[in-house]
This record gives structure tokens, sequence and C-alpha cells, in this order.
């Protein structure tokens, strides 16, 4: 114990920051993103100032400074929004938890094509059904214009994921079809 006893003081700085850190982040006074972005602020202002008070930690002071400031811009969304998981652990819980229910579903042990080509509106789907059951009646008050858009943009990714299965395919076949519907399209009718 005496030979580390110098460096107790620098350890105990440096986990007094990270609760700090931990108790904002918790977030018990339900502080908007604003409010929380501003407290973490002037919390790592402190460690900055004072990095020097880590001693031997501060280089790992400094680390977590410059990784919080590149990952600054996103870090307050979940603030803002109700019900968004404020880690990544959650966040990849949500879609680990689909993928495992799909592939359940189908056994395949990779994502299912539809996935790929309908996943924005399966996730989102399944999101909003996590949050509260819907009846019959909600469906009715959808705007069909964005269903039809929506309809339309899904509808025109499958397409392009065909065409590049073609392309695949036969190559030379997919271009001869491609230059006849461009001398198609040339001349006059």
């Amino acid at each position: 114990m005496a030979k580390t006893a110098d460096q107790w003081p620098a350890i105990r700085q440096a986990y007094d920051w990270v609760h700090r850190l931990a108790r904002i982040l918790s977030n018990k006074g339900d502080l908007s993103g604003d409010g929380v972005r501003r407290r973490i602020a002037g919390l790592l202002g402190v460690m900055k100032r004072d990095r020097e008070k880590a001693g031997r930690l501060s280089s790992a002071v400094d680390h977590f400074l410059k990784v919080t400031r590149s990952y600054w811009p996103g870090l307050f969304h979940c603030y803002n929004v109700p019900d968004l998981p404020r880690t990544n652990n959650a966040l990849e819980q949500f879609f680990g938890s689909h993928r495992h229910h799909e592939r359940r579903a189908t056994g395949r042990k990779a994502a299912s094509p539809g996935l790929v080509l309908r996943g924005s509106v399966r996730l989102i789907a399944r999101a909003a059904n996590r949050t509260r059951i819907y009846q019959a009646a909600d469906l009715c008050q959808a705007d069909r214009e964005k269903l039809r858009i929506l309809h339309d943009q899904l509808e025109l990714r499958r397409e392009r994921r065909a065409e590049r299965y073609r392309f695949r395919k036969s190559p030379t076949r997919y271009l001869a079809e491609l230059e006849q519907r461009l001398i198609q399209s040339a001349l006059p009718t």
C-alpha cells in the first residue's frame, strides 16, 4: 500500500470525473439534450483544465477528451427523442432481436433479401409495434400519397436489385438488351 500511496490521489480524481459524468448521463433531472450537453461541456472543461491532477492517467484523460469531441455531434439525440436507446448496446439488442426473429422465422443465417429491400419499412414497423398496439382504425388514417411514394421507392430498389442480378448472371446479354432499349428510345415514332 505504501508503494502506491502517491498514485491514489490521481486515481481518485479520475474516478471522480467518471462518476460525475455517469451521473450527468443518467439524466435523473430529465434535462433536454441541450441541458445535458451544457453540463457535460462544463465537466469536460474542468477535465481539460485540471488534467494534470490525474497524474499518470492524464494521457487517458486526453484520449477521452479527443474521442468525446469526435462523437460530440451525435451524443445527445437520445435525450430529445423519447424511448431512443442511449447506448449502442441497447440499439444492438434492438436490431439483434429483429435479426434473431427473422432467422428463426426464415431459417436463414444471413439477412433475407426482403430485409435488405424493405428493411427501412420493416424495422420502423417493428419499432412502432413495440411502443403500442395498432388497430385497423389506425391504419385507415394513413396518408395514401406518402404510402404511394414509399411503395414507389421500394419498387425502384427492387428493380435495381433485379437488374444487378441479371447483369451478374449474364453481362453480355444484359448489355445487349440495354443497348437495344437505348436504340429503340432514339428512333422516331
